[in-house]
């Protein structure tokens, strides 16, 4: 951990200072962004909450103010701890930042006048991370307004809306400071997802071996998993290692790598020496470069079309099939013993299934018997024709309604919750064909159409109450994926699923870091056998956050255990501990990496660099060529024109930040 304390608080009620940033929310988000920005990155922060409850009311739950102040105070004492260890402190003296180190204001909503309070004037970037699509919306064009130079990061759910925006914010921009740097104006204003953030890897758990895949100018980036190597054997360190994981192979109840797990931690960006010691340890390696097709069909996850399989059942089906099968006997008999041509013996067999022929008076016994056998199979046909149309139309009737999950389904995953979070990771599961149940309590919640439409068995419920968990199916599920708002239920869900099938694969969705640590070593200890995973939203999305607020293009954050690893593109001019050094000089273990250098010239740059290069499928049928360079020589020298794709931790590329800022004259 880097020896970094922060420098002089702000003290709630005095004016911001210039350059500071403000964070508007009403969630966890809103306060872990504060904490990521205040103690990771140093920033001066004002945090703009709604007032809480009533703080007299002891039944009441802990009001906003009282949930940034406590996680402030973990951080700020977490903070000197680290900075008292590494014998340093800030330029003032300063070992107690506390909770004043971020300005707190309360105000229901983010007006002019309070945005004009909370300093919108003098500061660098602006964060709003509401719940609420449309108050995001409202609070973005007032603060373009009233600050034309700000940088805004909003958190939007609606992905089209998103992009709209992001160009109307940019236009405004453009037009009230004319002549202003493409990079600059690229950056002014960033529309996030906290959903997609984290859709990834909450998917990613409910799956064995999977990848987590980063994407840059059409190239497929996959960090891979891998467990560890048996005795006298090596791991494979794949094109690099990224991490390795926690030391916990002998200790069932060892931490999950959280920040205060010690040495069994997992160790982001590891040198060759230390993959070399590590023994019993799983590892993360990037394990190839492929690339996007971007002419490639999206994948079908249902719900167009009516398949026989969904209009028709088993029954019916198999029914239809025997009275096909009686038929072609029928046409067989009728060809072999009467000498008649194939064509007419088809014929006459219809009309007499379809009672329509003459009684086959004076002809061979042979004829009269297959006509008396085509009769009674004839009798048949009407009621499978009736059955028939009265399944097609029940089909057609219910086509709207949630299916219930079928008989014999296995090897699924169970999905607790169709909020925002569990809708993106319901389609990332679709996308990967994985057979899924949703259980949902709110009949209205916001996935319930999306699972209508995909025709995702869905068990609407209370999934503390008994028989909930039964009917998605959980004894034969593969996984259980507890994604609801509310802590206590995921684990609820989690433990009595345990006792089911104690060798289930489980991820909770957990707010507080220090309740997850303690349930992940619970249930370690319980069930040493299965997997089990803890997960925060927003600890996943706010490191992608952050980075956009300090101007920087984040192209993915790949969870590693409880810590982040974060990918980003930089430019190498004014970072002084890129430019001038070889790829092999710039590594600093556990701090930030060099992995791939955009081989294109600064003029012909993409902005966006997560964006797909142009591609007209009816044009060339190659995909244009990509200007990244994975495959670096250690001594290549890096130049000031050169932009680098890293793979960094959180501290490591706040370092790289304020190096940048310190090296600029006037900051």
């Amino acid at each position: 951990m880097l020896g970094f304390v922060p420098p002089l608080p702000q003290q709630p009620g005095r004016p911001p200072s210039s350059g500071h940033m403000i964070v508007c929310g009403d969630d966890a988000l809103a306060r872990r962004l504060a904490v990521e920005l205040r103690f990771i990155y140093g920033e001066r922060v004002t945090l703009l909450l709604p007032p809480g409850r009533d703080a007299n009311n002891p039944e009441t739950p802990l009001t906003q103010r009282g949930r940034a102040a406590a996680l402030f105070g973990r951080m700020s004492a977490a903070m000197n701890r680290a900075g008292n260890g590494s014998g340093t402190t800030g330029g003032n003296g300063d070992t107690n930042a506390g909770v004043e180190a971020v300005r707190i204001m309360e105000a229901p909503e983010p007006s002019d006048d309070v945005l004009e309070e909370a300093g919108i004037d003098r500061a660098a970037a602006l964060a709003l991370v509401y719940d609420d699509d449309e108050r995001n919306i409202r609070a973005a064009l007032t603060a373009r307004r009233l600050n034309p130079r700000l940088r805004l990061v909003i958190r939007l759910y609606n992905r089209k809306l998103g992009q709209h925006l992001e160009e109307l914010l940019d236009q405004a921009a453009a037009v009230a400071m004319p002549g202003i740097d493409p990079a600059l104006l690229d950056a002014s204003t960033t529309v996030l997802s906290d959903a997609d953030t984290a859709a990834p890897a909450l998917a990613a758990t409910a799956l064995t071996g999977s990848n987590k895949i980063i994407q840059a100018e059409g190239l497929l980036l996959r960090a891979a998993e891998r467990p560890p190597p048996h005795p006298g054997e090596h791991a494979d360190p794949g094109l690099c290692t990224l991490a390795l994981l926690s030391s916990t192979t002998n200790d069932p109840a060892g931490a999950e790598g959280s920040d205060s797990s010690g040495d069994e931690a997992p160790q982001l960006l590891p040198d060759e020496r230390a993959v070399a010691d590590a023994t019993g340890r799983g590892t993360v390696v990037l394990e190839a470069i492929s690339r996007a097709d971007p002419a490639r069909p999206a994948t079908r996850m249902g719900g167009r079309g009516a398949p026989l399989a969904q209009i028709f059942s088993r029954r019916l089906r198999w029914s239809a099939l025997g009275f096909a099968l009686a038929a072609v006997a029928l046409v067989i008999a009728s060809l072999l013993t009467t000498k008649d041509t194939a064509l007419h013996s088809a014929y006459l067999t219809v009309l007499d299934l379809l009672g329509m022929n003459d009684p086959a008076e004076g002809a061979s016994a042979a004829r009269q018997i297959i006509q008396i056998l085509s009769g009674i199979a004839g009798l048949l046909l009407l009621p499978l024709l009736i059955a028939a149309v009265l399944e097609a139309f029940g089909t057609l009737r219910t086509a709207s309604s949630l299916r219930r999950p079928p008989r014999g389904l296995g090897g699924h995953v169970v999905l607790l919750g169709l909020g925002k979070i569990g809708t993106r990771v319901l389609v990332r599961l679709r996308e990967l064909d994985i057979p899924v149940v949703v259980v949902e309590e709110d009949p209205e919640a916001r996935g319930i159409p999306l699972a209508r439409s995909l025709h995702v068995p869905t068990v609407i419920g209370d999934v503390t109450q008994e028989g909930v968990l039964e009917a998605a199916k959980i004894y034969r599920a593969r996984a259980l994926l507890a994604l609801t708002s509310i802590d206590t239920t995921n684990l609820e869900a989690a433990l009595y699923a345990r006792s089911v099938k104690p060798d289930l694969r489980v991820a909770l969705r957990l707010y507080d870091d220090e309740f997850a640590t303690a349930v992940y070593r619970t249930l370690r200890t319980a069930h040493p056998q299965a997997l089990t995973r803890s997960r925060s939203v927003s600890h996943l999305a706010a490191p992608s956050f952050a980075v956009a607020m300090m101007g920087r293009q984040i192209l993915g954050a790949v969870p590693v255990e409880r810590k982040v690893m974060l990918f980003a593109a930089l430019e190498v001019a004014g970072h002084p501990q890129l430019e001038g050094h070889t790829v092999e000089q710039a590594f600093r273990a556990g701090a930030w990496r060099v992995l791939a250098i955009d081989a294109t010239p600064p003029a012909d740059r993409n902005p966006d660099l997560a964006a797909l290069p142009p591609f007209d499928p009816e044009g060339d049928a190659t995909p244009p060529p990509s200007g990244l360079v994975w495959d670096l020589h250690p001594g290549y020298v890096l130049r000031a024109q050169d932009r680098v794709v890293i793979a960094a931790t959180r501290r490591g590329l706040a370092e790289l930040l304020r190096r940048q800022r310190s090296a600029v004259p006037g900051r």
